[in-house]
């Protein structure tokens, strides 16, 4: 089974130096997604202090990672998130994800990020499931889409 396509350059989930590199999901059709990350100092608002648009890209990208291996592909189509504690830099946090509805196109995806046992911000999001030409619209998605159309057709031989 070829996974949902995977851009290197994500900033969220990719091979980006100055990213996240959060994990993909092992398989397709999940409901929750789990995984730990550090913010580091570039990630940083005031001292010690994760900015607090790092701290929403990082609920977003694991609410869009799981709506996306849930029913590829899809895209945000709106995030709330509210911020109940400082997130701190350069200590390992925990940042879970879950489906709360699938009706149609769209998909509800609730987030967290912990610090141990304390809550420091949470998200509900929906995503749309979106037909694979929406990423095709510039010219790095249409060599994404190519190099994802041989990469498919190589694992058919």
């Amino acid at each position: 089974m070829i996974p949902p396509h995977h851009d290197a350059a994500c900033w969220g989930c990719g091979d980006n130096p100055e990213g996240l590199g959060l994990p993909q999901p092992a398989e397709e059709g999940i409901e929750r997604y789990e995984a730990a990350v550090t913010f580091r100092e570039r990630h940083q608002a005031g001292p010690g202090i994760v900015h607090g648009g790092i701290v929403a890209a990082a609920l977003d990208e694991a609410c869009g990672l799981l709506a996306t291996w849930h029913r590829f592909p899809t895209v945000t189509a709106r995030i709330f998130v509210r911020y109940r504690r400082p997130a701190l830099i350069n200590r390992p946090l925990a940042l879970a994800s879950w489906v709360t509805e699938s009706r149609g196109r769209r998909i509800h995806v609730d987030a967290e990020l912990r610090d141990r046992e304390e809550i420091v911000a949470e998200s509900r999001g929906a995503f749309l499931h979106v037909p694979l030409e929406h990423f095709l619209a510039t010219p790095e998605g249409r060599a994404a889409g190519e190099a994802w159309r041989r990469r498919l057709h190589s694992n058919r031989d």
